[in-house]
C-alpha cells in the first residue's frame, strides 16, 4: 500500500498541466476578462495605464519638489577631467 510520492507528483503534474492549459486560453477566456469585448477591455487598461502614469508622475515630481527645497538638484553633473 505504499505508493511513495506517486500521489504528489501526480498532483504537481496535473497543476502545472493545468496551469499551461491557462496560458494557452485567448485573452477572452481568463479570468479577469470575462463578458468583456475587446474595445472594452482596452478602454479599461488604458484607463488604468493613465492612472498609473498619473501617479508616477505625481511622485517625480514630489520628489523633485523635495530635492530642489533641499537646495540640491536631482542629477549633479561630474566631469573627471576638470576635477
Amino acid at each position: 500500500m505504499t505508493r511513495g510520492n506517486q500521489r504528489d507528483l501526480a498532483r504537481a503534474k496535473n497543476a502545472k498541466k493545468m496551469q499551461d492549459l491557462k496560458k494557452a486560453q485567448g485573452a477572452n477566456a481568463k479570468d479577469g476578462n470575462q463578458g468583456l469585448r475587446t474595445d472594452k477591455r482596452m478602454d479599461r487598461d488604458a484607463e488604468a495605464m493613465r492612472i498609473k502614469q498619473q501617479k508616477a508622475l505625481e511622485k517625480k515630481q514630489a520628489e523633485e519638489a523635495a530635492a530642489q527645497a533641499a537646495g540640491q538638484p536631482k542629477v549633479v553633473k561630474f566631469d573627471p577631467l576638470k576635477a
